[in-house]
């Protein structure tokens, strides 16, 4: 266990996960650094709303830099004490990267690759990895496995992590540095972030406008409640560990897009007006994860069905944004 008096840097504390795992975190006494840039990826209002639930809830506070910026970095683990790192800052979507695969190499390879270099320097207990199931691209078995199923990303963004995932096996295997590489697989809830799916769609949705749907509504995601994920990242700090493990963070249980429109729905009130588009490049037609491995390592156990998930983010967008409900 790490000394009371040192912090958990979390990279990308201002965005959806890392805000609900700083809150986390800090309700459980840990001691938490959040560390983010403001990228303009989506607006900094947002992430600032994020910032303050977590900046609440205990023992955390914010550092603005950039993980590109070693002497930025130097400076929050000397004045913060840092003996635990979560690498979540990355520069996030899979169709962007298409049109702008050199921003998304600097941020989430030499990002990644300064990171690993800094919290070498410091003797950082335990690096934390956020990977993505994007790593895989198209799968063609039941579900994902960490060491069966091989990575062939189909976008600049996917390629981007499983480099990410290689800096960690080199600096675990060199010099040491304990890494855990943490496949998430389509998280949503509160806070999402707002060119995501499910966020996309509920306020089109309330807005009365037509929602997009790529392809004709049959892909599969492995859609996993931020709760359930957090779980496991908050598990990968504490979890006893030497050298390099790759796992899986999802819910193990595909569910369709047309499944997911139904449900936003009838939380809604509202009825969904579709308009189908050509499958968009990038986009694999299924994501599942084989979750044994987290299991094993972590107890990771999700616990929050699509259902029950739908509803709490239904009932917090209402919440936030003022949005009531509607009949049919």
């Amino acid at each position: 266990m790490q000394p009371m008096s040192a912090s958990v840097l979390v990279t990308g504390g201002a965005g959806f996960i890392g805000s609900h795992l700083a809150e986390r975190l800090a309700r459980g006494g840990r001691r938490v650094v959040c560390l983010d840039a403001f990228d303009p990826y989506y607006p900094e209002e947002t992430k600032r709303y994020n910032l303050s639930q977590a900046l609440a809830a205990g023992d955390v506070s914010f550092r603005e830099a950039d993980i590109r910026d070693t002497d930025a970095l130097r400076r929050v683990f000397v004045e913060d004490d840092v003996a635990t790192v979560v690498h979540l800052a990355a520069r996030p979507g899979v169709r962007p990267s298409l049109e702008d695969a050199a921003t998304y190499l600097d941020i989430n390879v030499n990002g990644t690759l300064n990171l690993l270099n800094v919290s070498r320097e410091f003797g950082v207990a335990r690096f934390v990895f956020a990977s993505s199931s994007s790593v895989y691209g198209q799968i063609d078995t039941a579900a994902a496995h960490e060491d069966s199923t091989p990575c062939r990303p189909l976008s600049p963004y996917g390629a981007s992590k499983v480099a990410g995932e290689a800096l960690c096996s080199a600096y675990a295997n060199a010099f040491g540095v304990t890494t855990i590489a943490l496949r998430f697989f389509t998280v949503y809830g509160p806070r999402q972030r707002p060119d995501m799916a499910i966020c996309r769609f509920t306020r089109l949705m309330a807005e009365g406008q037509e929602i997009p749907i790529y392809g004709d509504g049959s892909s599969l995601r492995d859609y996993t409640f931020v709760s359930d994920t957090v779980s496991g990242i908050e598990a990968a700090t504490t979890v006893p560990l030497e050298g390099l493990h790759v796992l899986n963070l999802g819910q193990g249980r595909p569910v369709q897009l047309v499944r997911v429109v139904q449900l936003i729905e009838e939380n809604l009130g509202v009825r969904a007006r579709l308009s189908f588009q050509p499958t968009q490049v990038g986009d694999p037609y299924l994501t599942c994860a084989d979750i044994n491995g987290a299991a094993a390592v972590l107890g990771y156990s999700p616990a929050v069905s699509i259902e029950e998930g739908i509803a709490t983010y239904t009932r917090w967008f209402k919440e936030r944004y003022g949005v009531p409900s509607r009949a049919h």
